[in-house]
């Protein structure tokens, strides 16, 4: 057997982990565009620019990446953006 196939699952799950994901925010008929922009500066740490950028890619194109990063990162991002009732998923 080569070493590939003797993968643990566990090393496969840390490198699944490590691998870089996107936020991506969803365009949806109930947020208005100052308070996508608000949460994307308070949350991703986006610059009011790029956070209005984005706010208007959702809204033309029904979504946009808003952050890159590792899970571990992504997921509290998730969590509040879910809590202030926007639309995103972990890609």
């Amino acid at each position: 057997m080569s070493t590939k196939e003797k993968k643990s699952p566990i090393v496969e799950l840390n490198q699944k982990e490590d691998e870089l994901r996107s936020l991506i925010l969803y365009n949806d008929d109930v947020n208005s565009f100052d308070y996508v922009i608000e949460t994307l500066i308070d949350v991703c740490e986006h610059e009011a620019m790029q956070a209005e950028n984005c706010a208007w890619i959702a809204h033309f194109k029904g979504k946009c990446p808003v952050k890159n990063g590792i899970f571990s990162d992504l997921k509290p991002r998730y969590e509040e953006m879910t809590n202030r009732t926007l639309t995103v998923e972990i890609k």
